[in-house]
């Protein structure tokens, strides 16, 4: 009994060992991590593989930058500070995307928060290399958003911004975050609606589904309408072209809006259908991503059937 007692432990302890082992990045060089880069996203896998994969985008990103192993990328003003050559101002805005995408769908949602810290200093760090928008924040941050046309450096800033804005919402209201991040979404809106399929609307509709202060649940179904096609929901809304591609828009809809209002059987009706729909060749991380998401989310929802 006692050794079958140790065998159990044994097996106990070694399953908790895996279960919390770090991933190993893969190493690689960056015309290998940009490979991976199509139509606006990754394509990595959806695994542990893929995790791996992208912990080596990262370091590839940052050794093409020449970031030192000891730089605080929490510190805004570290990261502000170093420098990098402007004809890498494009990897600067695809290592803050990288960090989006790790915090988002690999890494457990309370320990996320550094990860979009880093994410959010790399893409200020690349608007800010921008000399026009450096000169116009210095008298006001709106107006430099407003003359900046780097649609993927502001997209990537402000989702990273906005999950970091998530964890502590009332400290950024009174911080003026949203007043920032408001900023940014109006330009987007102006500049690129179509950008990773609808992306500023899927912004905007869970940003005004989860303000502490003005939330607007009517706006929230305004934005995301343009990525949905919901005719007892939406009316003369402009959808972006190929939306139902990118499944994210419809677990967004569920999960900002029609969860909150409780329309139960119309959100799982929705995710049995991004759960039914194949992957396809455009998006076949972040769609994988969403399966499994939308999975998650229909159990939640049965919960109310």
């Amino acid at each position: 009994m006692k050794k079958l007692l140790f065998v159990g432990l044994s097996l106990l302890l070694l399953a908790s060992v895996v279960a919390t082992a770090q991933v190993a990045p893969v190493s690689m060089d960056l015309d290998t991590a940009l490979s991976y880069y199509q139509n606006d996203s990754f394509t990595i896998e959806y695994s542990d593989t893929g995790q791996a994969q992208l912990l080596g985008i990262i370091d590839a990103f940052k050794a093409a930058l020449g970031v030192p192993g000891d730089l605080d990328e929490k510190s805004e003003d570290k990261v502000g500070a170093f420098p990098v050559d402007i004809s890498l101002k494009d990897i600067v805005t695809k290592l803050s995307q990288a960090y989006y995408t790790l915090g988002n769908v690999f890494v457990d949602p309370k320990k996320n928060e550094d990860i979009y810290l880093k994410g959010k200093n790399w893409g200020l760090k690349s608007l800010r290399m921008n000399p026009k928008f450096a000169e116009l924040e210095k008298k006001r941050f709106d107006t430099a958003v407003a003359a900046e046309t780097d649609v993927a450096a502001l997209y990537w800033t402000n989702s990273n911004w906005l999950r970091v804005a998530q964890k502590h919402p009332m400290k950024a209201v009174f911080a003026g975050v949203t007043k920032r991040t408001g900023a940014i979404m109006n330009r987007l809106l102006e500049l690129d609606t179509s950008y990773l399929s609808g992306g500023i609307y899927r912004s905007y509709g869970a940003y005004y589904s989860g303000l502490p202060i003005g939330k607007d649940m009517n706006k929230a179904l305004a934005f995301l309408c343009h990525v949905v096609d919901e005719p007892n929901y939406c009316t003369d809304e402009e959808k972006v072209p190929g939306a139902d591609e990118y499944f994210e828009n419809r677990t967004f809809f569920v999960e900002f809006y029609l969860m909150p209002k409780k329309q139960w059987e119309d959100a799982a009706r929705i995710l049995k259908s991004v759960i039914d729909d194949p992957v396809g060749d455009k998006f076949p991380f972040m769609n994988t991503y969403s399966h499994e998401h939308a999975k998650k989310l229909l159990a939640e929802v049965q919960k109310h059937l």
